[in-house]
């Protein structure tokens, strides 16, 4: 702890289940399935599911006991905007912000040579410090992750998925110079932020205060990306056309090739199969979103844009 830490209380939530070798909620879902599949009998299954959930429970319940205790952000009076509180953006503004943060990403960009484990310590770190500076608490998580979880099967687009009873974490793809940030997403939920909006712009601000080149750009990243994709939308309409767009919006960027590759990467081009699956889970989670007071899906991109410019211009 540095000097401008001292004092500061520090929380220490236990993340067993996101500690253990396997993934509990995967073993609670399968078990009984595989053991059907493999032996012929359900019975070993539903034993092993009993076990699983038991240290799932029980761990969740001493987590939950922990979190009591955290004095969470307080977004719209700290910052002016949250959920319910953003202002427009126009087309124009997006526009400009693209070419910002274009000149800003091809300045600090590094190649991604950090190894995952060492990049979840420090990611966890900065976000850790961003909050604790705001809440006067070191609220201190694990940094594990994982690099399966059936959930990616549920949902092929996300990057990344987040148990929020237990706080197990998995990176479900690599992202190259945006994973920090895919990273630093996942472990604002497990902090206790279980808004996407909310844990997108945590994982932003953190990642720019920290002041590590590799931290930053890919908030930076994560920002151009997200703008390009509205201005593909807008300019171009939904699926298919929309996607070709942004890829087009990359192309004409003046972008370093190392960064080009990488934002073509991230949105990669779909096989009608692949884009009719993608569609309808899609509506099931932007559905699952509104039932739990948020925007839907649309938090991701013009939720964290328009909470950014509000933060930044006083606009909220």
């Amino acid at each position: 702890m540095n000097r401008e830490e001292q004092g500061v209380e520090r929380i220490r939530i236990p993340n067993r289940v996101a500690n253990s070798p396997v993934a509990l909620p995967d073993i609670m879902m399968a078990a009984p399935f595989l053991s059907r599949l493999l032996l012929g009998a359900s019975a070993p299954g539903l034993a092993l599911q009993a076990a699983a959930f038991g240290a799932y429970a029980g761990s969740a319940a001493k987590d939950w006991i922990r979190r009591l205790g955290v004095r969470k952000i307080e977004f719209l009076a700290v910052y002016g905007a949250d959920v319910s509180h953003l202002p427009a953006m126009s087309l124009e503004a997006r526009r400009a912000e693209i070419a910002i943060f274009t000149r800003k990403l091809n300045d600090v960009y590094r190649p991604m040579q950090v190894p995952r484990p060492e990049l979840a310590e420090r990611v966890n770190e900065a976000l850790t410090r961003y909050i604790a500076g705001i809440t006067g608490q070191r609220v201190e998580t694990s940094d594990s992750i994982r690099s399966f979880m059936l959930a990616q099967f549920l949902f092929p687009f996300a990057l990344g998925g987040c148990d929020f009873i237990s706080g197990d974490v998995a990176i479900f793809r690599d992202t190259g110079i945006f994973e920090p940030h895919v990273i630093a997403h996942e472990f604002s939920h497990r902090k206790g932020y279980f808004k996407e909006l909310e844990a997108q712009a945590l994982a932003y601000l953190a990642l720019v205060a920290s002041d590590e080149p590799v931290l930053v750009q890919s908030a930076y990243s994560e920002r151009l990306h997200r703008q390009l994709r509205i201005v593909a939308r807008k300019e171009a309409g939904e699926g298919a056309a929309g996607e070709n767009h942004f890829h087009d919006l990359v192309d004409r960027a003046s972008l370093k090739p190392e960064l080009k590759w990488a934002f073509h990467a991230l949105v990669p081009h779909l096989s009608a199969v692949e884009r009719g699956m993608t569609v309808v889970m899609r509506r099931l989670y932007d559905e699952r979103m509104r039932l739990t007071g948020q925007n839907g899906l649309s938090d991701y991109d013009e939720g964290f844009t328009r909470f950014l410019y509000a933060v930044e211009n006083g606009a909220a």
